[in-house]
């Protein structure tokens, strides 16, 4: 059974030069209960990808230009705003990459957590807050009926990011989209806010695409991973497959990246080069300019993923 299906994705943004695209082709399911990794550096799409899949891109400038999006069975591109806003919520939910700027300054954490119950249910003041109260508790705030009146500014980082969990899951959506769950927390918390998400799927039943540009983030919580690169998926795998044999000569140069215990370094090790600029991208691989194992044949097409193992798909020439 699939609860998403991304298939052909392409978003695109108006710009004085014409559209200059921001995901191309991107295509993937999510099963019910499953956690969907997506990897990669800023700049990749990975955020584009799940703000196209939430309706949440500004319009104009950016548009769907291609591609469908099925939440269990039912289109979502081109639905009407008032049917998204229905959706979000209570079937999909979105925990935003910086609580500090995602939450109204002005507003009580209580009153924005009350705001997602009372735009899918019918209750009382008196039962939203009680709502509130025990999902802050599940959560991980300690006494919630007292942090309930506290304003954004009066919570640490980690109690903020808490506090994002508990306005996504508070009605109880079958697929949770975390971007970025654990920006500029110390490991600690990390380690925390990662097990929280964790145990509240297991709880919840829910489904969870984790975006993240942490290797380690998705080795601890992913069953399954997409690589993103300029726009595209490069490679897709479950998790143990990925780590064990990466296909993509950018998943690998990103594993190369991550330091380990075992191995002393006077240097960290880095993919040289930068991404390319959206709006001038090369022809051919759009990693080629950064591999060391470009020949001349990655610049005349872009790879189609093809499988290299068992679920296993890569977009590269030079694997066989």
């Amino acid at each position: 059974m699939t609860l998403l299906e991304v298939r052909g994705l392409t978003t695109v943004f108006a710009s004085g030069s014409g559209d200059v695209s921001a995901i191309e082709e991107v295509g993937f399911t999510v099963a019910p209960g499953e956690v969907l990794g997506i990897v990669g550096e800023s700049g990749s799409g990975k955020s584009v990808t799940a703000l196209t899949i939430m309706g949440l891109l500004p319009r104009p400038p950016a548009r769907v230009a291609a591609g469908s999006v099925r939440f269990e069975g039912s289109e979502l591109i081109g639905l009407s705003e008032a049917r998204m806003r229905a959706l979000r919520g209570r079937g999909i939910a979105m925990v935003f990459q910086e609580p500090m700027t995602s939450l109204n300054p002005v507003l009580s954490i209580g009153e924005q957590v009350m705001e997602t119950v009372r735009a899918h249910e019918r209750t009382t003041r008196a039962g939203q807050r009680d709502r509130a109260i025990e999902m802050l508790g599940r959560v991980g705030i300690a006494t919630p009926e007292r942090r309930l009146d506290d304003f954004p500014h009066q919570l640490s980082g980690g109690m903020r990011q808490r506090v994002m969990l508990a306005i996504a899951l508070i009605c109880r959506p079958r697929l949770l989209i975390a971007d970025e769950p654990t920006t500029a927390l110390d490991v600690t918390i990390q380690a925390q806010i990662l097990d929280l998400l964790l145990d509240l799927r297991a709880e919840l039943g829910m489904a969870v695409i984790i975006i993240t540009h942490n290797m380690g983030v998705i080795a601890e919580t992913a069953d399954r991973v997409l690589v993103m690169y300029a726009g595209r998926i490069v490679e897709q795998a479950p998790v143990g497959a990925l780590f064990a044999y990466p296909a993509h000569p950018y998943t690998r140069g990103l594993l190369e990246c991550v330091p380990t215990l075992e191995t002393e370094l006077d240097r960290l090790v880095a993919i040289p080069g930068v991404l390319p600029d959206p709006a001038r991208r090369p022809p051919g691989c759009r990693y080629a300019p950064r591999c060391p194992l470009a020949i001349e044949a990655c610049t005349r097409a872009i790879p189609p993923l093809h499988r290299v193992g068992a679920e296993h798909d890569a977009a590269c020439i030079r694997t066989p």
